[in-house]
């Protein structure tokens, strides 16, 4: 047989062991996933900085990706606790020499920040890659996520303010993270004996097969006079992921069968105009009666009620944003949705917020 007849039957028979093995393993339930799906959910990044792409941001440019993507949630300093919990706070530059936070075991300590928690930079750098701005997360730039890391950084006085974070300096970095020596493998968490651990869980108890009670029926609902309490739920799901808020405007049991609202049908209607301020993170600061880091829906409406031009002065406000109109220290950033998003909104805010 000549090589090149060697070679085809060698390819043939490679090309019907690799089809039968798939069909024998994968038949009915997809198919084997390609080199670039698997690329573009392997975005990881290791404590050894394995994965890290290359990059850099510096903290000037992280301090206006945070202000314009961060802050409305976080806090200007980092140090909001009115939507998630405070992320900067309670190191020190002792901490930083140390490598050890010593708030953290600190009884009278009213709280613990991201920071005062982090041992590795990597995990800082990963979780804001993957899961940030909220809601849009994935969309930042490389460069963005080295900004906004070397910003957040910079907040907890880890690197000074000229600072350029970058793929080449990520290690001289951990090495001034305020709580990199602070884990443990001594519990019974850790699986095994490696690195010190335990290799014991911290509990002792013995399986017991006998005398057993019923199966218990767990469940949980909401009490129907806290369903709706603030605004309904299906009107403020995250844009991604599998999240389903139930429709609290109807009692459980219609919910269970009523179909979840359009995310942004622009029909005129109040369940619309809602959705958009939930679809564009308008809800992360402004819920529908109450005041919380902006002031309700509702007082919007109130206060520009009757106004002949207020859906155009609403529409303007929405979209370049401002502060000193209610008080408060945070002024709202401008916003990047659509024009009809923001007409939409403003027309149902100035037609009295209703639902």
């Amino acid at each position: 047989m000549s090589s090149w007849r060697e070679l085809a039957v060698l390819a043939a028979l490679t090309v019907s062991g690799a089809s039968l093995a798939q069909g024998t393993v994968y038949d009915g339930i997809g198919r084997p996933a390609t080199a670039g799906e698997i690329a573009a959910w392997d975005i990881d990044v290791r404590p050894d900085f394995k994965g890290l792409p290359k990059g850099s941001g510096s903290v000037a440019r992280g301090q206006g990706v945070w202000e314009s993507k961060c802050a409305s949630c976080h806090g200007i300093f980092g140090e909001s606790g009115e939507v998630f919990n405070p992320l900067v706070g309670g190191t020190t530059q002792a901490d930083v020499e140390a490598g050890r936070v010593a708030r953290l075991t600190d009884s009278s300590f009213p709280g613990r920040t991201t920071l005062m928690k982090a041992a590795h930079l990597s995990t800082l750098w990963d979780y804001i890659n993957r899961a940030m701005p909220w809601d849009n997360p994935k969309s930042l730039a490389t460069e963005e996520v080295y900004a906004v890391t070397a910003y957040l950084l910079n907040l907890g006085g880890v690197v000074p303010d000229d600072f350029v974070l970058s793929d080449r300096n990520a290690a001289e970095v951990q090495q001034r993270m305020p709580n990199r020596k602070g884990l443990t493998t001594q519990h019974g968490l850790w699986p095994g004996p490696e690195f010190g651990g335990t290799g014991k869980p911290d509990v002792q108890g013995s399986g017991c097969m006998r005398n057993c009670g019923g199966e218990p029926r767990l469940a949980s609902s909401l009490p129907e006079f806290a369903r709706d309490a603030h605004g309904n739920l299906a009107d403020q799901n995250r844009t991604v992921g599998a999240q389903r808020g139930a429709d609290t405007t109807r009692p459980d049991a219609a919910a269970k069968s009523a179909p979840v609202p359009a995310r942004a049908a622009a029909n005129g209607t109040g369940n619309a105009a809602f959705a958009l301020t939930s679809s564009n993170a308008c809800t992360a600061c402004h819920s529908l009666d109450s005041k919380g880091l902006g002031p309700s829906f509702r007082q919007i409406a109130q206060k520009y009620a009757g106004r002949a031009d207020g859906v155009d002065y609403l529409t303007g406000k929405i979209r370049s944003g401002g502060g000193g109109v209610w008080g408060g220290a945070m002024a709202m950033p401008p916003q990047a949705l659509p024009e009809a998003d923001a007409r939409t909104i403003a027309a149902w805010l100035a037609a009295g917020a209703p639902k």
